[in-house]
This record gives C-alpha cells, sequence and structure tokens, in this order.
C-alpha cells in the first residue's frame, strides 16, 4: 500500500499548503490529496483558497501526484470548467494528476442559490458531468444537450497527452455502483471492507484511495484536544456531512462530539503504534494508496515523526 498526504485546504493558507507539500515529498510520502472547499466545516479551521490555483503552486515545488479529494464537479462549478481546469493541472503537473470527483455537500454547493438535490439526482448530474468532462478531453468541439448540461460547440486546447483518470467518491452502495461504473478508481474515507470489495468486484479490479485524519502533537492529551476542536464534525454520522449547509450548522452538530469519541476514533499524540494501527486497517480493507492528514498546527514535527517512525514501518508491512 502507498502511502500519500492529505492537503487540508479547509484549515491552512495557500502558503502553509504548498510548505505542506514540499516537505510531503522530503518526508518519503508517495502523492498528495487535495481537498476541494469552498467553505470550511467550522470556523475553527479557518481557511478555504481555491484549489485550482494551489495546484498550479504545488506543480513548481514538487515532484508528486496530486489528486482532488474530491471536486464536486456538478452544481457550483459546470463540468466544462472543471474539465479546463483539470487538463490544465494535468499538463501542469506533466500527467501526474488525478481528478477525484464526488457528488459534493451542501456545505460548498449552495452558495450560487441553486436547490441542493437529492441524493438520486446528484448521482445522475455527477454520472452525466464526468461523461462531458472525459468528451471534452478526448474530443474537439463538443456539443451536448442532457439531462443536467448543456455544452455548445466547446473545446479544450490545453490538454495532457493522456487525460487523467478520474477517481470517483462513494460513502453507500448505490454510490459506490455508480463509481465502479462511471470511475477509473475509488476514494473513500473509511476502511469500510464491505464497500471496498463491492467496488472492486464490480469495477473489475480497479485501484482505490483512502485519506485518515491523524493529530500529531507532544502528547495524546494534547493531540485530542486539538483534533476535537478543529475536527468534531469528522465523527458526524450519515449524511450530515452533505446536507448541513453553513459551517455555523456544522458547528451546532459537532457539540454532539465527545472528546472521547474524538480520541477512540483518530490517531492522536506521539506513538507510532496509534498510528500504524490506524493505517494497518486501511491495508487490510484492501485498500491501494491511503492519503495521511495533520490536524492541527504541528505538521512540520509530524513530518519528521512519518518519515522516521512511520513510514518505514509502513513500507516494511
Amino acid at each position: 500500500m502507498k502511502c500519500g498526504y492529505f492537503l487540508s485546504t479547509e484549515e491552512h493558507t495557500p502558503d502553509q499548503l504548498i510548505e505542506q507539500a514540499r516537505l510531503a515529498e522530503q518526508a518519503g510520502f508517495d502523492g498528495l490529496w487535495i481537498s476541494d472547499h469552498f467553505h470550511p466545516w467550522n470556523d475553527a479551521q479557518g481557511q478555504s483558497p481555491f484549489v485550482w490555483s494551489l495546484i498550479g503552486a504545488i506543480s513548481q515545488v514538487c515532484e508528486l501526484p496530486v489528486t482532488t479529494a474530491v471536486t464536486c464537479p456538478t452544481v457550483r462549478i459546470h463540468p466544462v470548467i472543471i474539465a479546463q481546469a483539470a487538463a490544465t493541472s494535468a499538463v501542469m503537473l506533466n500527467g501526474r494528476f488525478r481528478l477525484g470527483v464526488g457528488s459534493g455537500e451542501a456545505l460548498n454547493e449552495h452558495v450560487l442559490g441553486d436547490v441542493w438535490p437529492t441524493v438520486d439526482v446528484r448521482l445522475e448530474m455527477l454520472a452525466e458531468a464526468v461523461h462531458v468532462i472525459r468528451r471534452l478531453w478526448t474530443e474537439e468541439f463538443v456539443s451536448h444537450r442532457g439531462q443536467h448540461y448543456t455544452v455548445d460547440t466547446a473545446r479544450i486546447y490545453t490538454r495532457p497527452d493522456q487525460p487523467p483518470p478520474i477517481y470517483v467518491s462513494a460513502f453507500g452502495s448505490e454510490a459506490t455502483d455508480v463509481a465502479a461504473e462511471i470511475g477509473d478508481g475509488f476514494a473513500t474515507t473509511s476502511p469500510d471492507r464491505k464497500l471496498l470489495d463491492r467496488f472492486k468486484e464490480r469495477s473489475g479490479g480497479k485501484p482505490t484511495q483512502a485519506g485518515l485524519k491523524v493529530c500529531y502533537a507532544a502528547t495524546e492529551d494534547e493531540g485530542v484536544e486539538i483534533a476535537h476542536r478543529l475536527w468534531a464534525n469528522a465523527g458526524l454520522p450519515g449524511e450530515l456531512s452533505q446536507v448541513l449547509p453553513s459551517p455555523r450548522h456544522f458547528e451546532q452538530a459537532s457539540t454532539l462530539v465527545t472528546k472521547e469519541s474524538t480520541r477512540s476514533s483518530v490517531p492522536c499524540g506521539p506513538d507510532p503504534a496509534a498510528h500504524l494501527a490506524a493505517i494497518k486497517e486501511y491495508r487490510e480493507a484492501g485498500v491501494d494508496e491511503l492519503y495521511v492528514s495533520n490536524m492541527g498546527p504541528n505538521y512540520e514535527a509530524m513530518f519528521d515523526f512519518y518519515r522516521d517512525e512511520v513510514l518505514p514501518q509502513v513500507r516494511a508491512a
């Protein structure tokens, strides 16, 4: 299993994210995930720079492959524009770019005033958007009149030699089936063996990626404090993360997540055994590439810690 680093645009400034990309390469990580948000999940996280600007900057400071985790190409930004942005990113990264897509969250997608669709409609929109994007990467002038999108004689001139793979995010069985049908790979944030097996079986063994959040700190208690303050929303169950419309609502819902819940679900502190145990869950679930994100300000120390004490054991395993 490869181990990459997950850049959280919700929490860090552009300069910090560019620095993290460089440090991740130096620490020996295999690749980068980068989130694509309009809003952070809560005001304590406090950031949300435009991902496509960042990818261009990252392409100039490191040689790691980059995957968006994930872009919603359906509501806030039309798939034609996503196709152009992703093609330019693939050119700047010399083919080391993968477009991760998903059906999105109201948190980011409601900002233009569009009605937030039901999940079945969102999956329909995603499948049509991916179809449009692929056509724009491989054909000359594209016209399309579908159920959700219209394209009028559009052509993308700046394109990579090979279209980038599209990895599709999914968290339930219906969405996983869509991912297997339309995706070149699968993206998730959970070591759910059932869904990973379902994707592998229905896609013919296509590759899988996953994200894991950790919190490196001098002590476990300090790590729990940071993780709970910044990312209690990660403990919210079910479909809440897809339907709540603003950081304020996530802050309200996150009051139901206790510190002990965070402690039990997030590897916190400086003990490599805790981090390795969490990573092992993903490896045993069948994940091909795992992307680890550090919550909080201690990312420089986390890179040293992973370089010296975690990544060597991951590779040995």
